[in-house]
């Protein structure tokens, strides 16, 4: 059966600060769409490659691919909240599939999953567990990051798994493009923030709320010009996305993370998601792939990317 890919960017400010009216309608109207492409489809599994951002992996264990064996959203920024549906003897079966190719990734029977798996769903299918999902975590935060090489290996890897399923299967790829948040750096946050990197901390609302509001201003002060937030690098992003279109999967192999963050922000190394995921697609053959939208849309601290993608 014939893989369909989405990719796109995610970004919790999309409903907390206002950008301009007509690009938000516009990518508003662009998930709609999506989601009835979804409903026809009606996928009997969705992978989703995503980002954590620190909010349930630490550095107490952060393998550089994790599969969520079971899986909870929750619920930062109120998007989504509550139980992944995970086939769990499909779940295993994958990780014996990818350990069998050579790849090493990690399980997780209690992954905790934030925005960058819950947007998409929220937004393709209303909540998180619609339908049966399989979230793979690939690290874009914590240093040092999982070479594109070894990313892309292992999507060829999960790619080739899904092929076998004999199922309808939609492969979701959320993060990116640039974009820099105020994400803290263990070499250079305070002893309190570098103890809740490495162990974690279950914050209380109102710690959580302050932590949004900080992106948030981020995001308005980069809108005006202001602040530490490097700008959005929109001809990075159109870049990016035309190798992903050709099929130049090794397009960033030799980019370091440093070089990347100078280039599209420390978030801009969340398009990992994306490689893994055209790279799951890849191993089917060929595929046709085309960009719905894309906007830079500061207000959102956001190279708002959307594509869409099957095998040909």
């Amino acid at each position: 059966m014939p893989l369909k890919l989405i990719c796109a960017s995610h970004t919790p400010l999309m409903d907390h600060v206002e950008a301009d009216p007509a690009v938000d309608a516009k990518v508003r109207e662009h998930f709609h769409t999506l989601a009835q492409e979804v409903r026809d489809y009606d996928p009997e599994l969705i992978i989703v490659f995503a980002p954590d951002h620190f909010k349930g992996i630490f550095y107490n264990m952060l393998p550089p691919f994790t599969i969520g064996i079971r899986a909870t959203s929750i619920g930062d920024y109120d998007i989504g909240g509550g139980e992944f549906d995970v086939p769990e003897d499909l779940a295993l079966d994958c990780v014996r599939a990818l350990h069998a190719a050579d790849v090493d990734v990690s399980l997780s029977y209690r992954l905790q999953a934030d925005h960058g798996f819950a947007q998409l769903l929220v937004l393709l299918a209303d909540t998180v567990d619609r339908y049966p999902a399989l979230p793979i975590h690939v690290n874009c935060a914590g240093v040092p990051l999982p070479p594109f090489r070894r990313v892309r290996m292992l999507g060829q890897a999960v790619g080739q798994w899904a092929a076998g399923l004999e199922k309808r299967v939609l492969v979701l790829g959320s993060g990116g493009l640039s974009h820099d948040p105020p994400m803290p750096q263990l070499k250079t946050a305070p002893p309190r923030v570098v103890e809740r990197l490495i162990e974690g901390y279950a914050p209380s609302l109102e710690e959580r709320r302050e932590r949004e509001e900080e992106n948030y201003a981020t995001a308005r002060a980069l809108a005006r010009g202001e602040g530490d937030a490097r700008p959005l690098a929109p001809d990075w992003d159109k870049r990016f996305l035309d190798q992903m279109q050709k099929g130049e999967l090794a397009y960033l192999d030799g980019v370091s993370e440093d070089e990347l963050t100078a280039r599209a922000g420390c978030g801009g190394n969340e398009v990992r998601a994306w490689v893994a995921a055209y790279s799951a697609l890849a191993a089917m053959g060929p595929y046709r792939s085309e960009t719905r939208f894309y906007q830079d849309i500061a207000e959102w601290n956001a190279g708002m990317g959307i594509t869409v993608a099957t095998t040909a």
